[in-house]
């Protein structure tokens, strides 16, 4: 066997290419970013506040060249610091959001629900997975949930595990679901509505073709979960994630069958409903973010740790555990908001967005949309936020639609395609986060996704040549 090893070591065709670990990624692109602060010319759009929608927004064709500000070596590493400050909001939502999630995975209230769920639904988990992939994704397509999926994760891995799956099918199930719906959203106020303001177009026009796209591309979504899970339970030895502990969110499926859904253990799967039911009457009626949901949560973990049994100093040991399980999680956060400040101080941010806008102009109508499909895709690298990314690239795409002969709901979709699915594969987005939560290293989502993520551009270029033949 040793003999063998080394043979591999030494035979460079026999080794795997490896994706580095994502600290490594995020850092040398947060370098990246400064040596283009250096190469590019410092640029910047005039900004101007809307009174309707109440936001600082681009003004087209206001681009104009700055003095330089290039971002020095020490300047580039002050700039992690400063990414995890500007960060702070979703950092933390993320850390308490976790916590109390593992309080309840600690209580085992979790495993008797899913242990009461194989008995009832056994032999048809298929349709488990397939109904949490339309609920999540309508979630996302109609009222914008994307972060707020974040403290499900560790269920859904637990779950999925002891499916006969693994911790990618779990992933996916709300990983991709919440994707699509951001890409193919029907009435997302944070993009659809947004995106259709600042292109001065009827809001929600066009739902009919967007939910045709929505229901294709989340049950394309299904086809590809499925048939990675149905593979993966006839052989295990085929999961990505083979001979990777899980620790916590280790769950054996025949043990959880065996599991008894007591008074206890329902009390406070009641506890979770209502906190689920809160949030999405807290997020649709009033508004509710990070600091609200991030209380909710931890009212959530402290009653469902008292009525699990903890008494207060067994409550706080286990959501120091849960704390210290996820701050590799929320570094990742952190580091991936430095590769956008220094870009931010460099001002090269706009002159990205200008550059890629500039070719499309000398492309044929049908190509051109095609073009502004993959101009956002690249600019969500950058501006990785459906509301930051309507703000400053529609003022710019909607006027060039008209200069180009396409519709104005053309670039709209074009918008929505490109910033919703590309989260699941930027790293300075939010897979990463989930892939820290769920347990996940980044090179197997990437295994898993990347595949995908072509097969489901491919039907965006349709659906958008669809849009400019149809006129929509």
């Amino acid at each position: 066997m040793s003999s063998q090893v080394n043979n591999a070591a030494n035979n460079p065709k026999k080794r795997k290419l490896s994706v580095p670990h994502v600290y490594v990624l995020l850092v040398s692109l947060t370098i990246l970013a400064a040596v283009g602060s250096w190469i590019l010319p410092a640029g910047e759009f005039t900004r101007e506040m809307n009174e309707t929608i109440n936001r600082t927004v681009v003004v087209p064709g206001s681009f104009k060249e700055i003095a330089s500000t290039p971002v020095g070596p020490f300047q580039t590493f002050i700039a992690i610091q400063k990414g995890l400050v500007d960060a702070a909001e979703v950092f933390f939502f993320v850390f308490l959001a976790y916590a109390s999630w593992f309080v309840v995975l600690e209580t085992k209230a979790l495993n008797a629900f899913i242990g009461w769920m194989l008995r009832l639904f056994k032999g048809k988990s298929d349709y488990i997975l397939v109904a949490f992939v339309y609920i999540f994704g309508m979630a996302a397509s109609v009222f914008g949930m994307f972060e707020e999926t974040f403290g499900f994760l560790p269920l859904f891995v637990g779950m999925s595990i002891a499916m006969g799956y693994d911790a990618i099918v779990g992933l996916a199930t709300i990983g991709m679901a919440v994707g699509i719906g951001y890409t193919a959203a029907v009435m997302n106020p944070f993009t659809v509505i947004l995106a259709q303001n600042f292109a001065g177009i009827s809001l929600l026009s066009g739902w009919a073709f967007r939910l045709v796209t929505w229901f294709v591309m989340e049950t394309l979504a299904c086809w590809w979960i499925l048939r990675y899970a149905r593979s993966i339970k006839k052989d295990p030895a085929k999961s990505y994630m083979a001979g990777i502990d899980m620790g916590d969110l280790q769950l054996d499926h025949d043990e959880l069958v065996k599991t008894p859904f007591t008074a206890r253990t329902r009390a406070v799967c009641g506890v979770v409903v209502v906190s689920i039911v809160a949030l999405i009457w807290g997020v649709t009626q009033k508004g509710w973010y990070f600091n609200e949901l991030a209380g909710l949560f931890i009212v959530m973990g402290i009653l469902s740790g008292l009525i699990g049994g903890f008494n207060p100093n067994r409550l706080a040991d286990v959501y120091v555990k849960g704390l210290r399980d996820i701050v590799f999680g929320c570094m990742i956060i952190g580091l991936s908001r430095g590769v956008l400040v220094v870009m931010r101080e460099g001002h090269i941010v706009d002159t990205v967005v200008y550059y890629l806008s500039l070719p499309l102009q000398d492309l044929p109508r049908w190509l051109a949309a095609e073009g502004m499909l993959a101009v956002q895709n690249v600019i969500n690298f950058l501006i990785p936020s459906g509301s930051g990314q309507a703000v400053v690239t529609m003022p710019i795409m909607a006027p060039l639609s008209d200069v180009l002969g396409i519709s104005r709901q053309v670039a709209v979709l074009a918008f929505q395609f490109g910033d919703g699915l590309s989260n699941l594969l930027w790293p300075t987005a939010l897979i990463p986060i989930m892939c820290a939560i769920a347990h996940v290293p980044l090179e197997k989502w990437y295994r898993f996704f990347l595949p995908f993520f072509l097969i489901a551009v491919a039907f965006q270029g349709f659906f958008i040549a669809a849009a400019v033949a149809l006129g929509v």
